[in-house]
């Protein structure tokens, strides 16, 4: 794949981001408790965002999308960098499903992020850029919400 075309770099994210939504909507229809399903469900909603905004952009029409968007430094608290790797199976504790959703989002800025080193096009950085911020900012809310899950239970 040619990561120098803005075209077919932004091909590639919506292809990421739709498999993202496809898997957090197949992972909450197995899910039978509610608040596990709705999770999974609002991250496939996040995702599917996501994808809306590549495909308006690459159609034209959110050209002012990257000239609008407001860069800023996310922290990256890590929570999930040194798990192992959890894998998903229906019935998962819900500290599980926050800490492989968190996994999945950590990848997922990993890949844009080394897109982004690679890319040599100013707007495929942008692109880049603005991808990376939304995972981490995922990341984030994500073990947020892991550490004062966890603080809640006594850990």
């Amino acid at each position: 794949m040619d990561f120098n075309n803005l075209t077919a770099i932004i091909d590639f994210a919506i292809s990421q981001e739709r498999e993202s939504a496809d898997f957090y909507r197949r992972v909450g229809d197995k899910e039978a408790r509610e608040g596990t399903k709705d999770l999974f469900f609002r991250f496939a909603e996040e995702e599917d965002r996501h994808r809306r905004l590549l495909e308006d952009l690459k159609g034209g029409g959110g050209g002012g999308v990257l000239d609008e968007y407001r860069f800023t430094w996310i922290v990256d608290i890590k929570r999930s960098n040194y798990v192992a790797e959890i894998d998903y199976h229906p019935g998962m504790s819900y500290r599980e499903i926050l800490m492989l959703a968190a996994q999945r989002e950590e990848k997922a800025l990993a890949l844009y992020n080394l897109l982004l080193a690679k890319a040599e096009d100013e707007g495929a950085r942008k692109v880049f850029k603005m991808l990376c911020q939304e995972e981490a900012k995922h990341k984030l809310a994500l073990e947020g919400t892991l550490d004062a899950y966890m603080a809640e239970m006594g850990d």
